[in-house]
């Protein structure tokens, strides 16, 4: 009888011990997640999508009748209209995804997550005003070290020359860029602040890069006023102090 019980429990228990695997997310449902996103932000988008799709179409039927048979032009249009209303779509969603973080602390660093060419970008602030909650990022690429501000024009221009003296102390021989990310006068759009650090003419070799970045990990960054040694995300109160013990 034990031994029935037994196993009748391990037949029960087998099922249970069995995780479910997540189910792959395939090209298509990425795809889709975008679309949703991006129509959300704007719902013309999808007629713009169907617009560049018909005119590539139809473009290509007229190139058929005029030199050829038709159906072979629309064989080779069909998939130059899909890319083009694929780049269309690419295009909507780059504009909804900045305009869904402008405005929120750190859109800027979001933005130059996006920069390519052997530009790095440090994740923390170099330059942090608490207060009104203007930063200062850093990176390091070919065209030497870019220091991008975040906050009014009024506002950020101090600190963000305090920043760029202290680079310029330390790495006197390099190019030190200073880019104000905002709306105002003067500042750099959201949306095409990762365009403008892309286009900064190279000065530096690889090797330099790799050397200016070393010395500035010796620079540091943001020092939060939070003793060394301590996690307060695990911070735990005394219980008996609070007792009275």
């Amino acid at each position: 009888m034990a031994r029935t019980s037994s196993g009748g429990d391990a037949r029960n228990d087998a099922p249970a011990a069995k995780q479910k695997k997540p189910k792959k997310r395939r090209w298509y449902h990425q795809l889709w997640d975008v679309y949703q996103m991006t129509r959300k932000q704007n719902p013309l988008v999808t007629w713009w999508m169907l617009a560049a799709f018909v005119g590539v179409v139809a473009v290509a039927l007229l190139i058929g009748v005029l030199t050829g048979p038709w159906i072979y032009a629309l064989v080779i249009g069909v998939p130059f209209a899909v890319l083009a209303a694929m780049f269309i779509l690419s295009r909507s969603a780059e504009k909804a995804a900045y305009t869904q973080i402008a405005g929120q602390p750190g859109a800027a660093r979001a933005a130059l997550g996006t920069v390519r060419g052997g530009w790095t970008f440090e994740d923390e602030p170099v330059a942090v005003d608490a207060r009104n909650q203007d930063f200062v990022f850093r990176g390091v690429g070919r065209a030497g070290v870019v220091l991008v501000s975040e906050g009014p024009a009024h506002r950020v221009g101090r600190l963000l020359e305090q920043e760029r003296k202290k680079v310029s102390r330390i790495l006197s021989n390099v190019p030190v860029t200073v880019i104000q990310c905002g709306d105002g006068e003067g500042q750099v759009p959201l949306t095409k602040l990762a365009r403008t650090v892309t286009r900064l003419k190279s000065t530096l070799t690889r090797a330099e890069v790799t050397e200016v970045s070393k010395r500035l990990k010796a620079i540091g960054g943001v020092k939060l006023p939070i003793p060394k040694g301590i996690d307060p995300t695990r911070a735990r109160p005394d219980r008996k102090g609070m007792r009275g013990r």
